[in-house]
């Protein structure tokens, strides 16, 4: 559409509002924060990609005195405080520092990476360096951590550091905006395995940073800190004054990260796609914050984005691709919770009840089934059932289409990791020797020992297929062109010159199951779908019904 530009993934507001693309104005936090009552240390807690190094990028922007934002903020919310732009806008010495890329597979690995980002952060203010204002001291420190060179212990206090030497310069205190916080503790909670050491010595440098930056710095104006989780118990916060945490389970800021349904519309309309609002809404809406509904922006952006590109573009997955699901996956891998009839409620549309707690500890993360399901909700895999529930026992949902499908292919995924081999082994015998019943109850067996869902679609019987012949010796071809039409799925065995061709249904009810295998078998012949197979001499082909957990495997007779 014409003069109307999205940006997708840039996350530098300047650059954001400068290059005239839409922007959702999330600026009346900056006066909740530092006009209205604010505490010094304020943490935000939100699952990723809803916005938070945007939101950071923008109070650097306001504050940072080394900047003349006004024509950046000309017009949005913020700017109707006439009294408080004037008193604070581009009045105070920021230090912006991520922490997103602090990660290795040991700690000195992350180590080094902590030093760089330091390191980059006092060469963006490296005139300290030359400032008349600034102890001699100090500069010294100073251009050992710019060179990568200063000790464990002035690196845990280059905050503290940073903020004395902008304080001596500009005669004001600073704002320290910490952002992603928290990675460090989670990529050595993940490696603990392999480096034991690691989570422990990361959580020392951390907590020391941490209070050195944050406790009784009388050179601190405030600071804001984001994070996916709060990191209560390992007390990286302890002894910190004025500090509050504000987490997706609070009123206050609910709506300042994440787009709002009136937004979406807005976003939707000025666009020229006000049409696609209920597939927006089914895909990437059913997150509640606080007490409002929150729909996540890196996927209604995405999608608008490809829209633009492409008027017919269906919805996609995008969250997925932004993180390994690795809490996902280990929840559903962990055999010392009873967590299979939950999770199946849950993907089924249904609710569980949990006590939810925004006080966690990577260090203990798996020792309480509460804490990993406090995680998934806190991260974004689930959510509150009802706006108005307040307290920390909740009903929990998955929120939206696209989440329930990270659910289901994770789901396949840990099927297929935890598959034993020989009962794939002996399957593969029942079918190639044609032994319906047999083939029948050990892929019954198999659905019950997995984590299903009763109002899956046919894709999920497909993919459940398809890993139940993972590890084979064999091809496995799926969605294969084959004769007149695509094969479900098609295990070839070239070898000894045989193939098995099977088309999947899924039942409505158990009686008709039968039904269903017919009509498999009709489609194979009617598709001739052995028709591009030739050269193989034995050919096996089934229709397969499923009906929840149940398997009917009936042969197509030659």
């Amino acid at each position: 559409m014409a003069g109307f530009y999205l940006a997708v993934g840039e996350e530098f507001f300047d650059n954001l509002r400068r290059s005239g693309c839409y922007y959702v104005d999330k600026t009346e936090m900056i006066y909740e924060i530092a006009g209205a009552g604010g505490a010094r240390v304020t943490l935000f807690t939100r699952p990723r990609r809803f916005g938070k190094t945007l939101a950071m990028s923008m109070l650097q922007s306001f504050f940072d005195i080394t900047k003349d934002s006004r024509d950046v903020f000309e017009g949005l919310a913020v700017t109707k405080h006439a009294d408080f732009c004037r008193q604070w806008m581009n009045r105070y010495p920021v230090l912006f520092l991520s922490l997103k890329d602090v990660c290795g597979l040991d700690f000195e690995n992350a180590y080094a990476m902590l030093k760089a980002r330091i390191a980059d952060l006092c060469k963006k203010h490296f005139y300290l360096a030359d400032s008349q204002k600034v102890n001699v001291l100090d500069q010294q420190v100073f251009l050992k951590l710019c060179a990568e060179d200063a000790g464990i212990s002035q690196v845990k206090d280059a905050l503290l550091l940073l903020t004395r030497m902008l304080h001596a310069h500009y005669d004001r205190p600073a704002v320290l905006l910490l952002d992603e916080y928290d990675v460090p503790l989670a990529k050595a909670y993940d490696a603990q395995k392999a480096s034991p050491e690691y989570a422990r010595r990361m959580l020392d440098l951390m907590r020391a940073l941490m209070s050195s930056a944050l406790k009784t710095n009388e050179y601190l104006k405030f600071a804001v800190i984001t994070g996916c989780l709060r990191v209560a118990k390992e007390s990286i916060f302890t002894g910190v004054n004025n500090f509050k945490t504000y987490s997706i389970l609070d009123r206050r800021y609910c709506s300042s990260f994440g787009f709002t349904k009136d937004e979406v519309k807005a976003l939707l309309n000025e666009a020229g796609y006000a049409d696609q609002m209920d597939r927006i809404q089914s895909w990437y809406d059913g997150y509640v914050f606080g007490d409002r509904e929150i729909f996540c922006p890196w996927d209604v952006v995405n999608f608008v984005w490809d829209l633009l590109e492409n008027p017919n573009k269906e919805p996609d997955n995008y969250w997925k691709y932004t993180s390994g699901n690795d809490i996902l996956r280990f929840f559903a891998h962990n055999l010392s919770f009873q967590v299979s009839e939950k999770f199946e409620t849950l993907m089924n549309g249904g609710t569980i009840v949990q006590t939810i707690s925004d006080e966690l500890t990577y260090h203990n993360l798996s020792e309480k089934e509460d804490n990993l399901w406090s995680v998934l909700f806190m991260t974004g895999y689930l959510t509150k059932a009802e706006k108005l529930e307040y307290g920390r026992t909740v009903h929990l949902r998955i929120p939206n289409t696209e989440v329930a499908e990270i659910f289901q292919e994770t789901v396949v995924a840990c099927f297929r990791d935890s598959m034993d081999g020989n009962v794939q082994m002996e399957l593969m015998e029942t079918l190639w020797n044609g032994k319906e019943q047999e083939a029948s109850r050990i892929i019954s067996d198999l659905l019950w020992d997995t984590i299903s869902y009763n109002n899956y679609h046919e894709n999920y019987y497909h993919a459940f297929l398809t890993g139940l012949f993972a590890g084979q010796p064999y091809v496995v071809k799926s969605d294969q062109e084959n004769g007149l039409g695509r094969t479900d799925l098609v295990v070839k065995d070239p070898k000894n010159r045989r193939a098995i061709l099977i088309e999947a249904k899924k039942a409505d009810t158990e009686d008709a199951m039968e039904k269903e295998c017919v009509r498999a078998k009709r489609q194979i012949i009617d598709k001739q779908y052995a028709r591009g197979l030739s050269g193989y001499t034995s050919i096996v082909c089934y229709g397969i019904a499923f009906y929840q957990k149940t398997a009917l495997v009936r042969r197509l007779e030659e």
